[in-house]
């Protein structure tokens, strides 16, 4: 009798619970349980250490020279007359019919970039431009570390601005922030929230435009987020706010590590989340069919899985250059630093696809949709004339290592309140439910409406408006703590 009635209890059970739906639930449960082990890891930071990447060996007798200067952008008409040289010997091929972006920038499409570059762009103007925000540098750990400092003009009696260090990535630079400080410095005469104003931080990364590049091996993001932090110290700022994308978010997630009694908050709109293994796995296999079962919303599934899977081309078609800078970048830098019009080429696809993918389907690229040439161009200029694209592309060298899933900052979570802007057309989208498990205080994760990888260059006013969300619910926490 006994066996009887077990027997019709398991036909029973799995005439309502098929083993298709019970595998992901058990596989689901499973990923909980190996969640609930890990969640009970203490806070950790990473250890700052010191570094020295200057060409001469680190003054003993009369320390490092801690001063911090004006520094003005200047028009070399040498340089210039050069640069138009080698525009005017740009050897052009064929593009192939129907090729769009496909294959990369459309050689047709270059060729009227390089027309305008030649006989249109204005680089005095844009100097002038460039020079509005008032730029420094100072010499930290052996290097010329160059940043803008923009304080608000018009603070209200007894209002505060809050300091924000924002860091730039690759291909960009500090110029990717020029359409966002305003909003961010003078929030109140662009319409946004006049009780939040910052004072903003942007340095160029070292290796980066106008930053001296390290003469040593080994600079990495670790070696920035230190340099980074020393120079917010000698700007008198103990506590502080960081905002990143790209490398800027490695940084000041590594920053965060670092000194998370300086940070109040941190600002991201991409995010660095080490491969977690079979929990990664589990949670991508489980989220195509059962999200409710992983903590996935229909917002994330309908942002990741067009890439995984089937598609995860699409995702491989767009890497091919982090291969490259991350193993051999002074061989593709040996041409690019010698001809304008290749590194053009090289970073303009970049400005293409990467803010909105379809963009590979059209001729121009649609490079002119979110951008104006002079600005694309005078970020391709502050890599030319400063000669940075070899070392900038190095910096992927020194962070693509052997340990890099084993290293200390790879294994530490991030415990600073952070705040998560996840925009549509980004290279990887990273749900809440993986970011928490590296990031253990989310304050604010935003699906953001429209935008791609250049987030602040793109869309300014989106990202401004969700930094000054993300740090109003900081300081509303803080309050209420104190």
């Amino acid at each position: 009798m006994w066996r009887q009635l077990l027997e019709d209890g398991r036909s029973a059970f799995n005439e309502h619970w098929p083993r298709s739906v019970l595998v992901p639930v058990a596989i689901g449960l499973g990923g909980v349980l190996v969640g609930w082990m890990f969640s009970g890891r203490k806070p950790k930071t990473i250890e700052m250490r010191d570094g020295w990447w200057g060409s001469d060996r680190k003054p003993r007798l009369l320390g490092e020279d801690t001063s911090v200067r004006p520094f003005t952008i200047e028009v070399s008409e040498e340089a210039i007359k050069d640069l138009h040289e080698r525009l005017d010997r740009t050897r052009f091929f064929e593009a192939l019919e129907n090729s769009q972006f496909h294959y990369g920038i459309n050689s047709t499409a270059l060729q009227r970039i390089v027309t305008y570059w030649r006989n249109d762009f204005d680089w005095s103007k844009q100097v002038e431009h460039l020079n509005r925000y008032p730029h420094y540098k100072s010499n930290i750990e052996g290097l010329e570390v160059h940043f803008i400092h923009v304080k608000p003009p018009n603070l209200a009696p007894g209002q505060k601005a809050l300091p924000l260090l924002m860091v730039h990535g690759w291909p960009g630079s500090v110029y990717e922030f020029y359409r966002i400080i305003p909003l961010l410095t003078e929030p109140a005469k662009h319409g946004l929230n006049p009780d939040l104003v910052f004072e903003v931080i942007c340095p160029s990364i070292p290796g980066y435009g106008f930053s001296e590049a390290s003469h040593k091996k080994g600079f990495n993001a670790v070696a920035a987020a230190r340099v980074f932090y020393k120079l917010m110290l000698r700007l008198g700022f103990r506590e502080f706010y960081l905002q990143g994308g790209d490398w800027g978010s490695l940084i000041t997630t590594t920053l965060s590590q670092m000194k998370p009694e300086a940070v109040k908050g941190l600002h991201l709109n991409m995010v660095f989340l080490p491969f977690g293994g079979l929990r990664h796995i589990l949670t991508l296999v489980v989220g195509r069919h059962f999200p409710w079962l992983v903590g996935m919303t229909k917002e994330d599934v309908r942002r990741i899985y067009p890439y995984f899977g089937k598609n995860v081309y699409a995702l491989v078609r767009e890497s091919g250059y982090l291969h490259i800078q991350a193993t051999k970048p002074d061989t593709p830098g040996s041409a690019l630093n010698d001809s304008p019009a290749g590194l053009a080429a090289y970073i303009l696809e970049k400005f293409s696809t990467w803010t909105e993918p379809n963009f590979r389907e059209l001729e121009d690229g649609g490079l002119e949709r979110k951008y104006s040439l002079d600005d694309l161009l005078t970020n391709v200029m502050i890599y030319w004339l400063t000669g940075s694209i070899t070392s900038s592309m190095r910096f992927y060298k020194e962070n693509f290592t052997r340990s890099m899933l084993t290293s200390p900052e790879a294994k530490t979570q991030v415990y600073v309140p952070t705040g998560i802007a996840a925009f549509p057309c980004e290279l990887v989208h990273v749900p809440r439910v993986l970011a928490k498990e590296k990031f253990r205080n989310i304050v604010t994760y935003t699906y953001m409406p429209r935008g791609g990888h250049f987030a602040a260059m793109e869309e300014p006013e989106l990202l401004a408006k969700d930094v000054q969300n993300f740090v109003s619910e900081v300081e509303k926490r803080r309050r209420k703590s104190q």
